[in-house]
């Protein structure tokens, strides 16, 4: 055999191994608490020793931003709602302050259905505490109070690194918001470590970025009764799927299921749907979203959709109807072709519309 010809067997040999060894190449998962559910984070394309790194660097990272967001617990967060609720002129927290400005954006698209000044009705249903035992409705008095005090991100007024509030009844929770706010500096903490293939799933809102070793992400979407697949949507590139439920945090009380999304304008768990899901290449945005969309429900959820700059939407209303766009029909794979399905008009323009 020629010098040549051994060169080129050679050539070929490695070239199969290389590929056989990218077909396979595992993917590396690790997982934690934080933020009050289980994060799974899934990493391809590197060895095990960085993913390793870059898991425990990520479990860090949630770890201080638990704390620092936590409506509840004593730290930043606390702390910049009492002096939210005094008055006074302040220093926000760095941690903080971000969160507050992306909030008041989102609330404004949303008509405030997102509005994370609302803390107070909250905790007044009880959905602040780690256990939903024992918990009853509130007084209705407390509620109608509450409502006429009217808290919103207007509010609060931002001036620089400087806050202050005009409304003694703000409190601000953001548990429909920090979940993917902390997702994306997850991801781009990823990136910085030299990361392109990954997924941070928390409590199943996650955001994706690059491939499975060349292959699409396959998402499940969580049926709205709590367990089981509704169906199953592919990622490649960079894009995050977020769903808001009813299933999520509920309690019952005289037979009647009382869930966590409370609605702004009524002061009431929102109703009309059991279940939303959103698509968007920024998690922060697509929290916010879904949250907004759940309390919008199956006759308002296009507009404030078209207002956040949503492209792909799935909605299950209390009738268990299927509402979405035509963008996100092309998408995803129902488990059950039996639903009954309502299809919008496009979220944009049609020629616009993601293919």
């Amino acid at each position: 055999m020629s010098t040549a010809i051994r060169l080129l067997v050679l050539w070929l040999t490695a070239t199969l191994l290389l590929g056989a060894c990218e077909r396979n190449d595992p993917v590396h998962h690790g997982r934690f608490l934080a933020f009050g559910t289980l994060t799974d984070i899934s990493i391809a394309g590197v060895a095990r020793q960085q993913a390793e790194s870059a898991i425990e660097a990520l479990e860090s990272d949630f770890a201080i931003m638990h704390k620092a967001w936590h409506a509840w617990a004593p730290g930043p967060l606390s702390r910049t709602n009492n002096l939210l609720a005094e008055g006074v002129r302040f220093a926000a927290p760095p941690s903080v302050l971000k969160l507050m400005q992306v909030s008041g954006q989102l609330a404004q698209q949303s008509d405030n259905l997102f509005n994370p000044a609302i803390g107070r009705l909250v905790k007044l249903w009880g959905f602040q505490q780690d256990t939903m035992e024992n918990q009853r409705p509130p007084d209705s008095a407390a509620i109608a109070k509450l409502l006429k005090a009217n808290p919103t991100m207007n509010d609060i007024n931002i001036d620089g690194i400087h806050v202050q509030g005009s409304n003694p009844a703000v409190q601000l929770d953001f548990g429909a918001i920090g979940k993917g706010y902390g997702i994306d500096l997850a991801i781009e903490h990823l990136k910085e470590m030299g990361i392109q293939n990954a997924i941070v799933n928390s409590g199943g809102d996650l955001r994706a970025i690059g491939s499975r070793n060349g292959h699409p992400w396959r998402i499940a979407i969580r049926n709205p009764s709590g367990s089981g697949t509704l169906g199953f949507l592919h990622i490649s590139g960079d894009e995050s799927i977020f769903t808001s439920g009813d299933y999520e945090r509920n309690y019952l009380w005289q037979g009647k299921r009382y869930h966590h999304i409370i609605d702004p304008r009524t002061g009431y768990p929102a109703e009309g749907a059991r279940s939303v899901t959103v698509v968007h290449d920024n998690a922060t945005v697509a929290d916010a979203a879904a949250t907004a969309l759940f309390v919008a429900g199956s006759g308002n959820w296009h507009r404030i959709a078209r207002q956040m700059g949503i492209q792909y939407v799935l909605l299950i209303d209390s009738n268990s109807v299927v509402h979405m766009n035509p963008a996100m029909e092309k998408r995803i794979q129902l488990m059950d072709e039996s639903l009954p399905v309502e299809i919008s008009s496009p979220l944009i323009d049609p020629e616009q519309e993601p293919k």
